[in-house]
């Protein structure tokens, strides 16, 4: 029986029977075979199957989707699917365009927030894979929203786009044999990057490691985060983009946004004990704007090549990680274990920048039996393998 032959079975009414009673038990590993053994006795074997393969997928989902539950998915189509947060914070720059589409579009997590956030747009909804096609219009059918979308098996080269104002791609980065290199993609960054035409949004989903060199003049390269997670990049076109890059990092119904701060360069100095040490979040490094950063909450670099900034006074950032210098030294794992035990260290943490090293055999040569824990930057200053022992900010 083929995926979509699947699909249809746990659509039947005997499928959603399965379905609200896997939802009701709640199946955990320990019980899970209990349950399917219980369930088979008044459904079909098969059927149970593809139900606990979607409870499971549901269970999975609630982490990206706030109605997982009612959701339709594929294990690669949730892999690849965009948390609800980040697909929202996307589309709101397609917001009050009359016609968007949404090419390569999966199981339809982007088309969704698309429908939300230009909620008067008419929708057109491209992908070549049936049963991904057919599951987001499932999913739209879940959001009342499938009225407005239009939904066209095909490959998007060959899709008619002519004209619309808006245009939002996820090329895809997996093939038969795996996850493709870094910058490839089906279809290829210069197809995406031609659907650019004057006036024209377009977001081009993309891997936040992207050689910024492939990035043309005047598009917008933005690194987006969850938190202290970095989880994709967008690259948007001169009718859409806000700065040259950007790093955009989101927690909970938070969105915090950094852009280029041209100004002096920054100041390099060594760090001293009292000072605050920042590690800037992941987007705000693969935005290339940790410099831009430390103009504007006015802080140095300890090295022109590492992204470590230094600041004489506390700093509270949503863009990075703020930690207390304790004590400042050479990397000398002999003296640095000597000054850990007068600190009564414990457990350790270690942040490794700029410097070779097997960050898990370090820690365990530096951990003490101590009851104080401390974050080590295993770094470089002024060129200088360095130690910086830290405290939470």
């Amino acid at each position: 029986m083929t995926l979509l032959e699947h699909l249809k079975l746990l659509r039947s009414s005997e499928g959603q029977e399965v379905l609200t009673a896997l939802r009701d038990l709640a199946p955990t590993a320990a019980i899970e075979i209990a349950i399917a053994t219980r369930l088979r006795k008044s459904f079909p074997s098969e059927l149970v199957t593809a139900a606990m393969s979607m409870h499971d997928l549901r269970v999975r989902a609630r982490a990206k989707f706030a109605r997982a539950d009612e959701m339709w998915f594929t294990r690669d189509g949730l892999e690849q699917a965009t948390s609800e947060s980040i697909a929202a914070h996307r589309a709101s720059r397609f917001a009050g365009l009359s016609k968007v589409a949404d090419l390569c579009c999966g199981i339809g997590g982007d088309l969704l927030a698309l429908a939300g956030q230009a909620s008067q747009a008419q929708l057109l909804a491209v992908d070549r894979d049936p049963l991904h096609l057919a599951i987001a219009a499932l999913n739209a059918d879940m959001l009342g929203v499938r009225g407005r979308i239009t939904f066209v098996e095909a490959d998007v080269r060959d899709a008619d786009i002519h004209g619309l104002p808006g245009i939002f791609i996820d090329p895809a980065r997996r093939s038969d044999r795996g996850r493709m290199s870094l910058g490839q993609s089906e279809p290829p960054l210069e197809w995406c990057l031609e659907l650019d035409q004057p006036g024209r949004v377009v977001g081009i989903k993309c891997a936040p490691g992207l050689d910024h060199l492939r990035v043309p003049d005047g598009w917008e390269f933005e690194a987006i985060a969850l938190g202290t997670d970095l989880k994709e990049a967008v690259l948007w076109s001169p009718a859409a983009a806000r700065a040259s890059a950007s790093a955009t990092v989101i927690e909970g119904d938070a969105i915090h946004r950094l852009q280029p701060c041209p100004g002096d360069p920054v100041t390099v100095r060594a760090p001293v004990a009292g000072e605050t040490l920042l590690d800037p979040n992941p987007a705000v490094t693969r935005a290339g704007l940790v410099e831009d950063l430390a103009r504007t909450i006015g802080a140095g670099k300890i090295d022109d090549q590492i992204g470590f900034l230094v600041a004489s006074s506390p700093v509270v950032t949503p863009f990075g990680r703020s930690l207390r210098i304790v004590d400042s030294l050479p990397w000398n794992e002999k003296h640095l274990r000597t000054r850990l035990r007068d600190l009564d260290a414990g457990a350790i943490d270690i942040r490794r920048r700029g410097l070779a090293g097997d960050v898990d055999a370090i820690t365990r040569r530096l951990r003490g039996k101590g009851g104080q824990p401390f974050t080590i930057a295993m770094t470089r200053v002024a060129n200088q393998p360095w130690a910086l022992i830290c405290r939470p900010a």
